[in-house]
């Protein structure tokens, strides 16, 4: 079984990215490769340098990995501009690619934007009718609908179901951004609205959770199993690993979740 993370960014920092999506491919025993986008200087404290890879370079990464190896399930994380994601469309298109999950990666925890408003619009036409995940925070939800973020549950329900509309077969709302000792995420298709939720851990390590979070899902997609029991194990993972966090100590800042804890003495 092989996950291709697609159109990724490099954490130097290894705690986001693409080097989240491969730990944690590498945790649910499937085969990760990658496609970069662009690569960043970065450590637990904050981004200093971004680089955005030349399109030819992406389109040759993709075309790289499908003639030998090719891949089960995509994984998408940060398309920076309207040129890549023409460039990964073409490529879902061409490969006909099945099982895609979309993370929206569209700002930073600084409240920076990451993606060019070309770039924004060109993933609301053209990636999100192709997903069959998406995967958004709330603030990054509310960023795609030009809606305030969602303060309630029924809000997020509210939210996820106009996402719907725009194409994908499921939205995963995820809750982190919220207020309370209780985080719950929402899974939303067309039939049901399933909740999972766990207690908030007290912890300023949770740099790569949403890379994590999609790359795990994508992982159980790529083992045969449903969207619901991917879901679930993914969050249970995640849940696992942001408890475990705090044993790593990496950086000064906001580490990384612990990708290992379950192998890891």
């Amino acid at each position: 079984m092989a996950v291709s993370s697609e159109s990724c960014v490099a954490d130097s920092g290894a705690g986001a990215g693409v080097q989240a999506d491969l730990k944690t491919f590498a945790s649910f025993g499937v085969y990760g490769t990658c496609v970069l986008s662009a690569v960043t200087a970065q450590n637990t404290h904050r981004v200093t340098d971004i680089f955005e890879l030349p399109v030819s370079l992406i389109v040759n990464q993709i075309d790289a990995v499908m003639a030998d190896i090719g891949t089960d399930v995509v994984k998408t994380g940060m398309l920076s501009s309207a040129a890549i994601i023409e460039a990964v469309v073409d490529s879902l298109t061409t490969y006909s690619i099945k099982n895609l999950v979309v993370d929206p990666v569209m700002i930073a925890k600084s409240g920076d934007a990451l993606l060019q408003e070309d770039a924004v619009a060109a993933l609301i036409a053209d990636i999100l009718p192709r997903a069959d995940l998406l995967t958004p925070n709330l603030p990054e939800a509310a960023r795609l609908l030009n809606q305030p973020e969602a303060d309630s549950a029924d809000k997020m329900v509210t939210q996820a179901r106009a996402l719907l509309k725009m194409g994908p077969k499921a939205v995963l709302m995820k809750g982190g951004h919220s207020a309370g000792n209780i985080c719950s995420d929402a899974l939303v298709t067309a039939e049901r609205v399933t909740w999972l939720s766990a207690p908030r851990i007290d912890t300023r390590n949770t740099h790569g959770t949403g890379c994590t979070y999609a790359a795990a899902i994508a992982a159980g997609l790529a083992h045969g199993n449903p969207l619901g029991a991917a879901v679930q194990a993914a969050h249970d993972y995640l849940h696992r690993a942001i408890i475990a966090a705090d044993q790593l100590d990496i950086g000064t800042g906001h580490g990384p979740v612990h990708h290992f804890h379950a192998v890891w003495s």
